[in-house]
Parts: C-alpha cells; sequence; structure tokens
C-alpha cells in the first residue's frame, strides 16, 4: 500500500457522521492488541484553548526529559500533524502500516453498519502510534464535549476543562452549565481535574468532576457564584514584543514567570493550566516550566507572521475566539484593518463579525472544503453589519495576496474564521518547492517513486523528469489546476491523492526550463480577482528554479554572498569530538584562527561546548569565560567570526564581543536565542538536530530525510523570521551527523541542492565526522575524505563548508568552483 493511499481511506472515514460513545474506539483498539495500555495519558477539553494548551503541556514535559505524544486536531496542512511524539510528525510509513493493520477490520466493521468514523480511526492510529514508541506520557486534546468523545478510551491521570462555551449543542447539551457536565467526564480518577472554567459552569463541573483546581487571571474578581479566589493564579503582564506576552503563575507554594508566544490574556490562563498539569505528571522544576511554557508554538494561533503591515494568522471559528481575538488585537497599533475571513457553513456568522474589531475592509473568502460556507454568505453578514468596504474571493491564498498588495505598512491585516482558512493563508509562507537533481531515467525514477507516485505514473512521466523536475505540496484544487496550465505548455505533472478535494495533495511537476517559464509567465498573468489560488505558486517557481530572478539575496557583510565560504573551526574546549584539548587557551585559539585565516579560511567559527556522543553540558558563565576573550581578540581581524553556541546568553556576549554570526546546533531550542540575534541584527545558522549534544543509538526514522529535514527547517526559519530576522541573514544546515545515520548523511550530502528549495544559504558540517567510516576511514584517517566531501558539496552548491582542516579544504573548494567557472574563480598566489 503507497501512503496517499492510506490517507485516501482514512479520509474515506469522514463519510460516517460522529456518533457518541467510545465503544467503537475501544473495539479498534482490542483488534490492535490494545498497545496503549502502557502509557500514562492526560487528556484535555474545553471549548477553547485546548489545542494550545495541549501544546504547552506537551513542551514542558519534554524540557523535563520525558518522550511525550502529542494528539490534536484539526491539522493546518498535513493529516501527520495530529499524531506527533516528541515533536515529530508521524512517519508516512507508520501511516502505512496502521492503515494496512485495520483496514481489514473497518470494513467488515462496516458491512455491519458500525464503521469507526475518521476521529476515532485517527484517535487509534495515535494511540498505536504512542504504544508503538513508548512514550512515557501523552497529551490528547478532546475532539467533542468529553464524555462520549474517542479520546475518552483512554484513564487518564490528569485532565483539564480550559473553557466552556456553546458549541455542538445538537451533541453535547444547549446551555453551558449542560456542556461543562459533559467535559466534566475527563476528570481523572486520582487527582484533581483541572479548569479555567468560572460561574455556574464551574459548580456544573464540580458535580461530575469532585475534587477541582481552579486557575483564574488575577482581574477576574473570583471564579465562582460566590467570587472565591482561584486555586491558581495568573497574572497577564502584557506584550513583551510583537509575538511574546509576559506571565506569571502563582500556586500554594510555587509560582514561575516567563514569556508565552501566544499573546492574549486567555493564553496566559492557558498556560497556568498546563503548568498545573505537568506539576502533575511530572516532577518539573520551575527552569522547566518557564521554558516549555516559552518554546510552546502553536501555529494559526495569533501567529504574528510579519509588521510591516502587521500580518495576524488566528483561527477564531467561534464567537467566544473572536473575542479573546479582538481583545488581543486591541493591544496592537495600526491603521485600517483588513480582515480575510472564511470560515464554516456551521458556524454563528453574524456573532463572529460582532465579536471582531470592526474591520475597514473584508475580503469573504472560501477555504477549499465542502463545509466552507460560501464568500457571498459571508460578505452578506459584514455588510448587514455595516462594514465599509466588503467583498469576496473565492481563494483564501488570492484574498491574502490581494489584501497584503493594498495595504499600507501602518496597517493590520487578519485572516481568521477557521483553521481551514488560517491554514491555506500560512502557506504563503511555509511551502516549499523542492528543485530534484536529475541525471538521467534512474535518477527521474527515484524522485517519483519518493514522491509516492502511482506506479503507472511512474512509468508513463520517468521520460518526461529528464529535464526539470519541481515537488510541491498544494491545495488539491490548486494542484489540478496547475497540472492542467502545464500540460497545456506540454510539460507533465503528477498528482499523489488527486481525489481529496480538500486536502492538500503531493505534486511532482516535469517539464523543460523554457515550459516552466511558460507556466510562471502563464500563472501571473491571471487576474488578481479570479480567485483560483494559482498567482501565488509562480513567486516559488520562480525562486525554486531561478527563472528570471537574481535567486537567493544573501547579507553582504558576510562572504558567502557570492561563493562557497569556508568556515574553520576553533573548539575552546577540552572535550570536542576532533580537536577538543588542542586549543583551550586563549593563546592557543587565536593562533590557530590566524593560521586559518592565512590559510584563505573566510570565517572562524568558536565554540566553547561539545556536542559529541555522550558530551556533558556546559554552564552559561563557564562558556562565556572560554570564548569571549578568544571572539575579542580576533575581532579586529579581516574576518567573519561565528559563535557556535546553542546559549542566548553565551550568543548575547560573544555579539557584544566582536562576532557576526550565531552558529545554533540545536535549532533555536532557547527560546531566548532568535530575539538575540536580531536585537544584534546578527547572522543565525539554523542546524537540523535530533539531539545537540548527541544521543547515542537514539533511532530515528525518515520517510526521506532530505525533506523530512527541509520541512522541520521550514519552521525554524519561519520562527527566526518572526522575530524580526530578515531571511537574507539565515544560513540553514542539514545537521549531518545529528540525528541521520551514515547513510542518511551521505545522502543529503549528495541531493544538497534541495535544501535551496529553504530560500537560505545552505552549510555543511561534515569535518571528521563518523559517516566516513561508511567509506572505510576510521577516526583519526579522515581528512582525505573530509576534504573530497568539501569539493562535492562545492559542487552541489553548498555556501558554506564547516571544516576542522583550513588549507586543504580551502585548496578542495577552490578548485571545484575552478571547475565550475575558470574564468569567476580566479585567487593570487
Amino acid at each position: 500500500m503507497e501512503y496517499h493511499e492510506a490517507v485516501d481511506f482514512l479520509f474515506g472515514l469522514r463519510r460516517f457522521r460522529p456518533k457518541p460513545g467510545t465503544e467503537s474506539t475501544a473495539r479498534l483498539l482490542s483488534h490492535l492488541g490494545d498497545p496503549h495500555e502502557s502509557i500514562e495519558f492526560v487528556q484535555i477539553a474545553g471549548s477553547n484553548g485546548k489545542g494550545s494548551t495541549a501544546r504547552m503541556v506537551e513542551r514542558t514535559l519534554r524540557e523535563a526529559g520525558l518522550s511525550v505524544g502529542l494528539y490534536t486536531s484539526p491539522h493546518l496542512t498535513d493529516v501527520r500533524e495530529r499524531v506527533r511524539v516528541d515533536g515529530r510528525k508521524i512517519p508516512r510509513s507508520a501511516v502505512t502500516e496502521y492503515v494496512e493493520a485495520v483496514r481489514d477490520y473497518v470494513r467488515e466493521r462496516a458491512s455491519d453498519g458500525e464503521s469507526p468514523t475518521f476521529f476515532e480511526t485517527m484517535t487509534g492510529l495515535a494511540l498505536w502510534r504512542f504504544g508503538r514508541q513508548e512514550v512515557d506520557v501523552a497529551v490528547l486534546e478532546v475532539g467533542i464535549g468529553g464524555k462520549y468523545d474517542a479520546t475518552s478510551v483512554v484513564d487518564p491521570i490528569a485532565s483539564a476543562v480550559t473553557s466552556v462555551t456553546l458549541e455542538h449543542t445538537g451533541i453535547i447539551g444547549d446551555t453551558e452549565e449542560a456542556i461543562a457536565r459533559d467535559k466534566a467526564h475527563v476528570a481523572p480518577t486520582d487527582a484533581p481535574l483541572v479548569t479555567g472554567v468560572t460561574g455556574s459552569a464551574l459548580e456544573a463541573v464540580r458535580e461530575v468532576a469532585g475534587d477541582v483546581i481552579t486557575v483564574g487571571t488575577t482581574d477576574d474578581g473570583g471564579v465562582g457564584d460566590d467570587g472565591e479566589a482561584a486555586d491558581v493564579r495568573v497574572t497577564y503582564e502584557g506584550r513583551t514584543n510583537h509575538t511574546e506576552a509576559a506571565v506569571s503563575v502563582e500556586g500554594d507554594g510555587w509560582g514561575l514567570e516567563t514569556n508565552v508566544p501566544l499573546p492574549g490574556k486567555h493564553q496566559a490562563e492557558n498556560a497556568g493550566i498546563a503548568a498545573v498539569l505537568a506539576r502533575q505528571v511530572a516532577d518539573v522544576s520551575v527552569g522547566d516550566l518557564e521554558r516549555g511554557l516559552r518554546n510552546a508554538h502553536w501555529p494559526g494561533r495569533f501567529e504574528v507572521m510579519g509588521t510591516d503591515p502587521l500580518v495576524v494568522l488566528d483561527g477564531a471559528h467561534n464567537p467566544g475566539a473572536c473575542e479573546q481575538l479582538a481583545e488581543t488585537l486591541a493591544t496592537y497599533e495600526y491603521d485600517d484593518l483588513v480582515v480575510v475571513f472564511g470560515a464554516m457553513h456551521d458556524k454563528d456568522h453574524r456573532e463572529m463579525a460582532a465579536a471582531l474589531p470592526t474591520p475597514d475592509t473584508v475580503i469573504a473568502t472560501e477555504p477549499e472544503l465542502e463545509r466552507a460556507e460560501e464568500s457571498g454568505v459571508l460578505a452578506e453578514v459584514f455588510a448587514d453589519a455595516a462594514t465599509p468596504d466588503v467583498r469576496t474571493n473565492p481563494s483564501v491564498p488570492d484574498a491574502l495576496t490581494a489584501a497584503l498588495d493594498e495595504s499600507d505598512p501602518d496597517d493590520c491585516v487578519l485572516v481568521t474564521g477557521s483553521l481551514f482558512a488560517v491554514a491555506e493563508a500560512r502557506s504563503r509562507w511555509s511551502a516549499v518547492s523542492v528543485p530534484k537533481r536529475i541525471r538521467n531515467r534512474e535518477d527521474a525514477r527515484d524522485a517519483l517513486e519518493r514522491a509516492n507516485v502511482d506506479a503507472f505514473d511512474v512509468d508513463r512521466a520517468e521520460r518526461s523528469a529528464l529535464h526539470r523536475v519541481v515537488e510541491t505540496n498544494l491545495q488539491a484544487g490548486q494542484a489540478n489546476r496547475l497540472r492542467e496550465e502545464l500540460l497545456r505548455l506540454g510539460g507533465e505533472c503528477v498528482l499523489t491523492g488527486g481525489d481529496r478535494n480538500d486536502e492538500r495533495v503531493d505534486a511532482v511537476l516535469m517539464g523543460t526550463l523554457a515550459q516552466f517559464t511558460g507556466l510562471v509567465e502563464t500563472l501571473e498573468s491571471r487576474p488578481a480577482g479570479r480567485g483560483d489560488g494559482v498567482r501565488p505558486i509562480a513567486r516559488d517557481l520562480r525562486e525554486t528554479l531561478d527563472i528570471g530572478s537574481a535567486g537567493v539575496e544573501t547579507d553582504p557583510r558576510y562572504p558567502w554572498h557570492d561563493r562557497t565560504a569556508v568556515m574553520g573551526i576553533v573548539n575552546v574546549t577540552p572535550d570536542s569530538f576532533h580537536d577538543g584539548g588542542e586549543y583551550d587557551s586563549i593563546d592557543d585559539a587565536v593562533s590557530r584562527a590566524e593560521a586559518m585565516i592565512d590559510a584563505g579560511v573566510d570565517v572562524i567559527d568558536v565554540g566553547g561546548e561539545s556536542t559529541r556522543p555522550g558530551a556533558k553540558p556546559v554552564a552559561s558563565d563557564e562558556e562565556i569565560d572560554r570564548v569571549v576573550p578568544v571572539v575579542e581578540r580576533l575581532s579586529d581581524l579581516d574576518v567573519a567570526i561565528s559563535i557556535d553556541t546553542r546559549k542566548a546568553a553565551v550568543a548575547d556576549a560573544a555579539l557584544e564581543a566582536g562576532g557576526d554570526v550565531v552558529n545554533d546546533v540545536s535549532g533555536l531550542e532557547d527560546p531566548e536565542m532568535r530575539f538575540v540575534v536580531a536585537d544584534h541584527d546578527a547572522g543565525l545558522v539554523v542546524m537540523h538536530s535530533i539531539d545537540a549534544p548527541v544521543v547515542p543509538d537514539r533511532e530515528v526514522v525518515y520517510d526521506d530525510v532530505v525533506e523530512d529535514v527541509i520541512d522541520q527547517l521550514s519552521e525554524r526559519i519561519l520562527l527566526a523570521e518572526k522575530a524580526g530576522i530578515d531571511r537574507d541573514r539565515i544560513v540553514v544546515d542539514p545537521g549531518i551527523g545529528f540525528g541521520k545515520s551514515a547513510r542518511e548523511s551521505f545522502e543529503m550530502l549528495g541531493r544538497l541542492e534541495e535544501f535551496r528549495a529553504l530560500g537560505c544559504p545552505i552549510l555543511v558540517g561534515h569535518s571528521h565526522k563518523s559517516m566516513f567510516a561508511h567509506v572505510g576511514c576510521d577516526a583519526g584517517e579522515r581528512l582525505e575524505a573530509t576534504v573530497a566531501a568539501s569539493a562535492l558539496a562545492t559542487d552541489r552548491g553548498a555556501d558554506i563548508v564547516r571544516v576542522h582542516d583550513g588549507p586543504e579544504n580551502v585548496a578542495a573548494v577552490r578548485t571545484a568552483l575552478a571547475t565550475r567557472n575558470p574564468d569567476r574563480f580566479e585567487w593570487e598566489s
């Protein structure tokens, strides 16, 4: 079974209407051998805020060193987002294996009129995956209600009800009190239920749950009808920057102060609930709580994508969420408000419109799924609400483009109404088109098969793939319209899962450069108001294939803007894997750097902490004492200085001492790092890593190591950009050897050009690594292999190679550059 067939099977179950009760899910899990029985669970219900709270709990428990599963819904762009282990989406191979295990069972139940629904089957997938991965704890976001939700098949050790508003009244109750009673059935047996509910709804929760811990903000004046104080008090201190807000949480004998990446008083309350839940589950420190809450990024929930103009994506999908959105947006300053609004047909559109801040312009739109309300209906709602300028555009991407084009730098563009609208809008920043290196028909077949293309289409299309090949992911409607245009121009396009009209599909585009140029020009010439959603794709194709564009722009302060640069490693450490202890005095380190500069090295990378397998962490103060004196001594030399650190405090000190770039091997795990780099207007290297330092023998499963790493790096880049770091100052490092096998590391090196899809310069750090044992080079005997890899990386388009040995690798890089263009690259002897 191919992955797209497995996903088609799962989405096909949407035809079965939701039904109350856990029996169907329990039978499905029994068929699988009850894989979840050894797992401890946290269950989170609520009308609003349950997804954000689940993410906060999961991230905090991971910060405490636990292996954590996370199950949420809905997904933004990929159904695999719903099931994560330690932050990573479930692999495609695991989804396929699961469907193969349950398909016959589901069909048998369907023949009896008792098929599991889509949500029940996805819940089974999550619990099966968590059991297979032997996570320490799994956090489950409840779907609807609590008592009869599929996730209630588990017996949780901790649970919460975040909030209660009128929702799903035909299923779980027509009053807030009735809804609260239903949700309160998630209460654990041996621990109090945690809740942010107040008033009469709180009393209803107590009727069911009994023992309750209440969480409330300090300005609410009480949580019960009698004005009683909350057990845990949360203070919302307001925004600290455009993406974060300060919160403090005070419990009985404990407390914390931190920033959260989700502005809004309601998110502060969610943070308080998450902190209480995490403390119930594990022995978490205050530091774990503070860092975990600050790292709990949750796309599409008051996500600030830019400030010029202010661009906010928020999946508010009911009147209560729209009220919270309006309250948070009121803390920002802007001139005109342009709202791109797309909602589902079963929502209270008039109440949502009334709850939102009064817009100057509304562009009503339609996400590409059957449940979306017609844009004309939504336009009428806002016209009746006296919005001065109301128009329609049935394509979310086109509506967003129009909103941005018409807005001034001091305006605000808000996309809201549903997570589905937000997901389609967010693809403007998150989608990547991956160029494929095709040298022969074997490469072409391999590229098609990796994209899960049907065997028939592989045979048909491989000859066309001998030209240019780009793999991308689009909404099904966009993909089909793009396919029509490329076929008309004589190119080829193969789609996977093309029958899923309301989901994203993989598209493999093939053609000559002339055909792609024609496609781009055709897409760009389509009228802006046509609303077919394909015009924004032209920009990505231009950049990916370098069609009539200047290519990737980089900051001219850095030496990799016009050729491959060599970064020389100077480790001021006693225990680094190759040169530990050789340069751990200031004089030795400076002498080493000067020798590298004399050899032609362009960047010196100073490191004060080893990330070799099993290395012990170094305190920030000690790391600063190691590296800052070296940076100060080197700052007057004619060379760029990089600081190799994963700690924001060390980066801040080193940049203040004269550093130019931060090389973060953790990929921004320190939540302060991106703001430090932005404040110093410095460069940033973002590396993909599973663990830093490397955890020996940790098994990581990739469906396709290159595409999976690209996917994960794209979110890290976006995180940096949202903090104010321009993309032309960001470098990506695929992280050879960090959570990858030797075979996977060589594959990344061979397919290096595909990382060009990220729109950033590429760094390759391969020097003397264990991957070379794969080709017979033992430790201490890897200089020749390193030099060869430097030449190959240069030929594959690396912008920086990071190495220990200066003269040998400088010569390799210069030789590789000269073979590509003998006239352009010439150095004086």
